[in-house]
């Protein structure tokens, strides 16, 4: 048994590769800049990447819309369908339908 331990940490007994293993596990987990806070901020950079798309997707969508509400037109059937304002000689009717008004359940 003593032959297979001396195999086994006879590259420890040469100083420079116990110090390079030293070395190694330092930087990796110990250091100020170890892999892990690495690891860590690189996934942090990926999640605000993501969200900067996501929010440049929302802003184009904004300026459409914006661009729609520029006109006469767009400006008329946004408040026509949102606050159901009508002209003075119109009427309207607004249909709903059963699936989308809310009841209370008297049970």
């Amino acid at each position: 048994m003593a032959a297979k331990k001396n195999k086994y940490l006879k590259p420890f007994k040469n100083i420079f590769i116990l110090i390079l293993v030293v070395f190694a596990v330092w930087m990796l987990f110990f250091d100020a800049n170890s892999w892990l806070i690495h690891h860590e901020l690189n996934t942090e950079i990926e999640d605000l990447e993501n969200v900067k798309e996501y929010y440049k997707k929302e802003i184009a969508k904004d300026n459409k819309d914006l661009k729609k509400l520029s006109t006469e037109e767009g400006l008329e059937k946004f408040a026509r369908e949102e606050y159901y304002m009508k002209r003075d000689n119109e009427e309207i009717y607004i249909i709903e339908y059963e699936d989308s008004l809310k009841t209370k359940n008297n049970e």
